[in-house]
């Protein structure tokens, strides 16, 4: 077995509370690294077309990759496969916190938990004695996730669902410690198998087989970490709402249901004024990693809990039209305890405020008003009255009170916080990307509007190209499982630090800009591991891995991703965006919104995709995926 896996996955029956230790597929481990990629391919395999998201034929996969269980910063997350109750297609989330480590400690890769428990359950996993306890959990059930990991140890390793997973909202998450997979509803599909929480322990280490030269360059990465512009200053300073500033300046952030791009109370929920007026005690972060991006607030009532991350505070503040940080704070303290993705959930409250002020709805919330919507999350999480329908996500809301052309999902999962009418690569990200409307599989917005060497984000140059590139190294990122702001240590500090307006600058944006098809074949190449991700990986696995490599392999998780939503019926007619992106102007001087209709056929083949949308028979085969 190749060095930095366990080389064994854990299979589960929860209907029959039966359990077996399998060897970890080793080719098909080298094929797909491990993580998102290996838990899609065992999704694929094992099961049939149609089969029901929330019925006991839905597997729920929990996957690492080789670097987790290592001190590597960045590198302790896990993955969760399955297919999504939100969207009809494939399911994926990733997860910080520490059940990955924890996993890895067990000696586990890969835990598969299949059918469904009748009575609600908890499962402890001891690995060194190979053993499953199936625990009565009818103490725990209501109990949100706070709570239910205070009562079952905070020294452990565990993965829990709260109220919101336990009565299938379809935009459930699954959390550990204060992070939580919280996109596509994966926690729903735990809360079929009527699985509370998920234990484990043990103490196995981690192999590797150049740990010296492992151990050096390690030491490396973490100053380069902490002298570098974002992983060492912005984020560690501000958090991810430090990014408020950029897309508020850029036309991007989304305003009123994405009406507007900008709020003129924007940088009062920002990651400044939370560290000028909110911020106490110590930053956090999740185990082993340095950048400490969390934000610890005080929530009146609760205490101290970790504050709101950019997407929560740009969907839950803006999109609402709130600029009341303390009350931001609050909702997402709410949704986290509950166990629910805020992405989704701003979405779906922007929606109902918009339906109401149509007259289409009688939701009881209004734009700018934070009055009833502390209530109503916690009726959602119920599914109580009206939250009984928020619970569906925007999209069924759609087909049952109208509102189509402000139905802000792709796919059913709902837009994160990045509007695509200023950035246009990010919107062809949003269209295609495999989950649904989701920034994280690629984040080309960075490389085109919020980074520090941007292109110009509303013409057509490489708009069509970015979306391949991010989307593949994203695939490879989240099957090692890596965290995606390691990729942004990509663009060294010395453009950071250059004057945006000064010839150099602007020379360098237009080299980017204008690269062309060196750009995509520059993708292709595979040499010596150059970035610490590729070279941890070569540390540890003994494989030799480059970035071209890894785009080979990020192409492959892509592609059988696809080819799985295509067998499930989600097609060409879904890599759409909602009608409000496509046709209505927030910039002066146009005269619709974004240009996807000239984008997606040069999307397509970049891909090797046919007119259609289609991989072909030659692209499947050069990239090994085997349906």
């Amino acid at each position: 077995m190749m060095k930095g896996y366990a080389g064994r996955t854990l299979e589960v029956d929860m209907a029959a509370r039966t359990f077996v230790f399998k060897p970890l597929d080793e080719d098909q481990a080298r094929l797909y690294i491990g993580g998102k990629g290996y838990g899609t391919r065992l999704l694929y395999d094992r099961t049939e077309a149609g089969i029901d998201p929330l019925g006991p034929d839905n597997p729920l996969i929990f996957a690492t990759g080789p670097l987790n269980g290592s001190v590597a910063p960045q590198s302790n997350r896990f993955a969760v496969v399955c297919k999504s109750p939100l969207t009809g297609g494939i399911g994926n989330a990733a997860c910080g916190g520490s059940f990955a480590y924890g996993m890895k400690r067990a000696g586990i890769d890969v835990l598969v938990l299949l059918n469904r428990s009748n009575t609600p359950v908890r499962l402890e996993i001891d690995g060194d004695a190979g053993n499953v306890r199936f625990i009565d959990a009818a103490d725990l059930w209501g109990k949100g996730t706070y709570e239910t990991q205070e009562i079952l140890g905070k020294k452990k390793y565990h993965a829990v669902i709260g109220p919101a997973g336990e009565n299938l909202v379809l935009y459930a998450g699954i959390v550990s410690n204060e992070r939580i997979a919280g996109r596509t509803g994966v926690g729903a599909v735990m809360g079929s198998k009527k699985l509370k929480a998920i234990t484990v322990s043990g103490s196995r280490k981690l192999e590797m087989d150049d740990p010296d030269a492992f151990k050096e360059y390690t030491k490396w990465v973490r100053g380069m970490f902490k002298e570098h512009p974002v992983l060492g200053e912005s984020l560690k300073r501000f958090g991810t709402a430090g990014i408020v500033g950029t897309t508020q300046a850029r036309n991007i952030i989304p305003t009123k249901n994405f009406q507007r791009g900008n709020f003129d109370q924007a940088m009062q929920v920002s990651g400044e004024y939370m560290e000028d007026h909110e911020l106490v005690g110590v930053k956090s972060s999740c185990i082993h990693c340095p950048v400490t991006c969390g934000r610890d607030v005080e929530v009146e009532g609760v205490g101290r809990v970790k504050g709101p991350e950019y997407e929560t505070v740009a969907l839950m503040g803006p999109n609402l039209e709130i600029g009341d940080l303390k009350k931001v704070s609050k909702w997402n303290y709410l949704a986290d305890d509950f166990g629910m993705d805020t992405i989704s959930l701003g979405a779906v409250l922007s929606f109902a405020m918009e339906l109401h002020e149509r007259g289409d709805l009688d939701a009881g919330i209004r734009f700018g008003d934070p009055s009833g919507i502390s209530d109503l999350i916690g009726d959602i999480a119920h599914r109580r009255g009206l939250g009984d329908d928020l619970a569906e996500g925007v999209m069924r809301m759609s087909r049952k009170y109208g509102g189509h052309d402000f139905a802000m999902h792709v796919k059913g999962l709902e837009l994160s916080a990045y509007d695509p009418r200023g950035s246009y690569a990010q919107g062809v990200e949003y269209a295609t990307t495999n989950r649904g409307g989701c920034h994280v599989q690629g984040a080309s917005m960075y490389l085109e509007s919020v980074g520090p060497l941007t292109i110009n984000p509303q013409n057509l140059k490489l708009k069509a190209d970015i979306p391949v590139v991010q989307q593949n190294l994203a695939c490879a990122i989240n099957s090692m499982v890596l965290c995606i702001f390691t990729t942004y240590g990509m663009i060294p500090k010395f453009v950071h630090e250059m004057n945006p307006d000064s010839f150099a600058h602007k020379a360098l944006s237009f080299a980017l800009e204008n690269s062309g098809s060196l750009f995509m074949k520059s993708q292709q190449l595979k040499g010596k591991p150059m970035l610490w991700w590729e070279k941890w990986l070569t540390y540890i696995t003994g494989e030799p891995l480059s970035g071209g490599h890894l785009q080979e392999i990020g192409g492959r998780v892509f592609n059988l991703e696809r080819m799985y939503n295509l067998r499930e019926g989600v097609g060409a007619d879904t890599d759409t965006l909602p009608p409000r992106m496509l046709n209505e102007p927030t910039f002066k001087g146009m005269t619709s919104g974004h240009p996807l209709g000239q984008l997606l056929p040069r999307y397509y083949k970049n891909r090797g995709w046919s007119p259609e949308g289609i991989p072909t028979a030659k692209t499947l085969e050069k990239l090994q995926v085997h349906v």
